[in-house]
């Protein structure tokens, strides 16, 4: 019998541990009340950011869906409207950064970069919330709700990556 090995280093190691705090920083989350239901301050998208910087896109995607497919699994949410409101927020989000690291770093610093996140997130969220869950117009007026919640909290996160890349 053969025995597969996975060859792996220190990097791959703080790489998981990254994705392990921002696991626990969403469970952590998801027992904070929240005045609304949906709006959150993301704070596991700080990890993202974090590690978009210091490791690139494809690390940083990596850490965000594991984050998404763990937290679910842990939550008892696996494949529920919140993980597929969870998941298109982050695909979205993911999108939206994906671009956006490509902006010019004169103009565009980790505070626009999790404001841009911020709202593709919602954005993916209202997305599946009207054409799944409450299929109504209606729905827009919620939008200026969310949209001033992204731009707070993408602002508050921003600052906080902000300060962790100039520490590292």
């Amino acid at each position: 019998m053969t025995h597969l090995t996975i060859k792996t280093n220190a990097e791959d190691f703080h790489i998981a541990k990254l994705t392990a705090l921002a696991i626990g920083l969403h469970m952590i989350e998801a027992v904070i009340p929240s005045p609304l239901p949906g709006v959150k301050p993301g704070i596991a998208n700080i990890v993202t950011l974090f590690v978009l910087y210091q490791y690139g896109f494809a690390t940083a995607a990596w850490v965000s869906l594991l984050r998404v497919f763990a937290s679910s699994l842990l939550l008892g949410q696996f494949l529920s409207p919140t993980f597929l409101l969870s998941l298109s927020g982050a695909l979205l989000s993911l999108g939206a950064l994906c671009v956006a690291q490509y902006l010019p770093k004169k103009y565009f610093s980790a505070i626009s970069l999790s404001i841009l996140a911020a709202f593709a997130h919602i954005a993916g969220q209202l997305i599946i919330v009207r054409l799944w869950l409450i299929p109504h117009t209606g729905i827009v007026y919620l939008i200026p709700i969310f949209a001033l919640a992204a731009l707070v909290f993408g602002l508050i996160n921003g600052l906080i990556a902000i300060k962790l890349l100039k520490n590292n």
